[in-house]
Order: structure tokens, then C-alpha cells, then sequence
């Protein structure tokens, strides 16, 4: 007689655990919540796994703010992007040399990242193939098994972009290995993005500031390049990267907690005479459970750190792979910070007075 009264309490614990599970979906549920697909996580959120923090699925962040709509009065140098490392190896693109033996580095493709508010992408560009690839290099050359695809069919995606939102600015961080002469020119002009072009003449020298965001927009010069390359600054216009950029070790070396000094290349970060400042925040081998905790608290602990060894300058860039992998705010939330010190001095962006350009704050909005 007692075997009714237990099937009955065990539907009842059933039916609270499924009620518990669900207790949000459609687009209602906040950062935080569990969650089951995308489609229950509110706007600018997505749900992902991050072990390491959390068991199952729950809505974390997943877009940037734009820093722009507080305001676009400042130089370039004043505002923070966010950055994708090795932005072309992503999950989404179809093969194209009918096999690929090689790491990855993101889940959504270039347009992806763009319309979530990446703002600068990290590209390894090599000859391959008789034209100008995409790839992961092996023995320091491009191969069937590395490659990725054709760096003009990524760039398009750029112009795109650029096209469909004229208020908006896209820098690359070309690690080139393109011998080539003017292959790289070539492959700009060939995907139309030369109209939006930076041009070194007007990059700055000595630690100047750059010109103001609302200058370029209005100049439609929205296409800021830099190349590893040194002789193409000469050769093609195209800025070279340490001319003006300083930046920190990236992969293994470069995470160490309380340690941030400059990668071989760079000169020191806190040589004021470059006005930029890129920060790496990535691991050696990309794996998606390490980044998840790598853009999550060591994140904001390592730009602390970076802060000091710059001289007291925040990053400018700060690039990452798998960007969307966090326990909660991730990289987005470190952007925010950025951006709300060097727009007025507040910890959070959100905390910025629309149109204030001093240390002004207000209540931070709950992101």
C-alpha cells in the first residue's frame, strides 16, 4: 500500500526538478541563469559551459558595449577594443585544402566577432597557392594542413562590415609572412577596403595622441593596419606594428600571474612614445575550459598588472581566444573597465556621464 505514496513523491521531486531547470527560457533569463540553448538567454547573452566555475549551462555575456555612443570627442588612443587572437582559425568556415590538422582559436567566424563587438582582429597571413592566405604555419610555411583560406574572402567580410556601419572602426594585427612584392597592397585593394584606409601619414609619432574618433569617422579613414613587417611600412604604406604599438608577451609565457613586461619586438610598455598599448591575455594551445578562466578574473588581474608595468596606461587592445568563454562578464566586462578609465576615470564604462570627458560617474548599470 505504501508504493502509490512513493511514486507520487517521486514524481513530485520530478516535477521540482524539471520546474527548477526551466524556471527561465524564451529570452528571459539573465547572466547567471541556467540554461538550455542561446534562445533562453537574454539579449547580449549566451549560454556556455565554463567547468571551472560552474556546473552545466547558464547565460553569460556575449557582446560588448559601444564605447562610442558615451562619446567620440577623444583621440583613437583613448578608447579600449576588444581583440580576437588568430581571429581567422574559428570553428564556423568550411575546409578548403580538403584537410586541417591545426589548433583553433574561436567559435564564431570574422563577421561574428564584428557584429559582437570585436574591434580589432589578429590575422597570420602567408603565400600559399600562388595568392595570399590565412594559416597556421608549420616549420615557418603554410601547408594543406594549416591552412585556412583565402585572406581576400576574410577581408571582404571586413568591408562588409565596414560598410553596413559607417560610425564604426576596425583595426588589424598582421603577424606577416607574405614575400610577395605588393601582395598584401594587392589583396586590400582587390577587397575594396582602400576607400576606409588609415594612412601612416597621419599616424602619430613621439607618444602624440592620435586623431579624434569622430575625425576619422568623418574622414571614413575607419581601417587602422599594422604589420610585423618592417620594410612594408616603406614598401606599401603599411604601418609597421612596433613603430607605434607597445605589447606583452602573448601564450605561456606572457601568464604569469603579477608579471607583464614586453614581447621581444616591442620596445618597453612603459615607452611613452608609442601610443597604444596591446595586452595579450591567451595560453599556447588554445583550449576552451582554459579560456574560459583565462577571461575571467585573471583577466582583470592581469590588465591591473599590465597598468603599472605601461606607466600607468591602460590597455588599448586586449586580445583573447574563444572571446565569448567566461564565468560571467568576461572580456566584455574587462573592455567596459577599460573604457571607463580612460573615457572618465570610473571602473565601468556604464558608470561614464554620456558626454562627460572628466572623472564624472554615475550608478553602475547592472551588466
Amino acid at each position: 500500500m505504501e508504493h502509490p505514496r512513493i511514486l507520487f513523491s517521486g514524481s513530485l521531486i520530478s516535477f521540482a526538478v524539471i520546474t527548477a531547470t526551466f524556471a527561465c527560457s524564451n529570452g528571459q533569463c539573465k547572466r547567471g541563469d541556467e540554461c538550455s540553448s542561446d534562445a533562453d538567454c537574454q539579449t547580449g547573452l549566451s549560454c556556455f559551459s565554463c567547468s571551472e566555475a560552474f556546473d552545466g549551462l547558464r547565460c553569460i555575456r556575449s557582446t560588448t558595449t559601444n564605447q562610442f555612443e558615451f562619446m567620440n570627442s577623444l583621440p583613437f588612443n583613448r578608447y579600449a577594443y576588444l581583440t580576437t587572437h588568430n581571429s581567422f582559425a574559428n570553428e564556423v568556415e568550411p575546409l578548403h585544402t580538403g584537410i586541417r590538422l591545426t589548433f583553433l582559436n574561436q567559435e564564431d567566424n570574422v563577421t561574428q566577432q564584428l557584429n559582437n563587438g570585436v574591434r580589432a582582429l589578429m590575422l597570420d597571413t602567408y603565400d600559399f597557392k600562388g595568392d595570399i592566405w590565412l594559416c597556421h604555419s608549420f616549420g615557418g610555411r603554410c601547408h594543406d594542413f594549416t591552412a585556412f583560406w583565402l585572406a581576400i574572402d576574410t577581408l571582404k567580410e571586413v568591408e562588409a562590415f565596414l560598410s553596413a556601419n559607417p560610425s564604426e572602426i576596425v583595426t588589424l594585427f598582421l603577424e606577416d609572412y607574405v614575400e610577395t612584392p605588393n601582395g598584401l597592397s594587392k589583396v586590400f585593394k582587390d577587397a575594396g577596403l582602400m576607400k576606409y584606409w588609415f594612412p601612416v601619414s597621419s599616424m602619430p609619432q613621439n607618444g602624440r595622441d592620435w586623431p579624434l574618433v569622430k575625425d576619422m569617422v568623418a574622414s571614413n579613414q575607419r581601417f587602422v593596419v599594422f604589420t610585423s613587417a618592417k620594410s612594408k611600412q616603406e614598401s606599401e604604406g603599411i604601418a609597421y606594428q612596433w613603430n607605434y604599438v607597445v605589447e606583452n608577451h602573448y601564450g605561456d609565457v606572457g601568464e604569469h600571474p603579477g608579471e607583464c613586461s614586453n614581447r621581444g619586438e616591442s620596445a618597453p610598455l612603459d615607452d611613452k612614445s608609442k601610443s597604444l598599448v596591446l595586452i595579450n591575455h591567451f595560453h599556447s594551445i588554445a583550449l576552451k575550459v582554459m579560456a574560459c578562466e583565462d577571461n575571467s578574473a585573471s583577466l582583470i588581474s592581469m590588465l591591473d598588472t599590465c597598468y603599472g608595468r605601461a606607466g600607468n596606461r591602460w590597455a588599448n587592445f586586449v586580445a583573447v581566444d574563444y572571446y565569448k568563454r567566461s564565468d560571467g562578464g568576461g572580456v566584455f566586462q574587462a573592455v567596459d573597465k577599460l573604457n571607463g578609465q580612460l573615457l572618465c576615470g570610473c571602473d565601468d564604462v556604464h558608470s561614464c556621464v554620456p558626454g562627460s570627458s572628466s572623472a564624472t560617474c554615475s550608478a553602475t548599470k547592472d551588466q
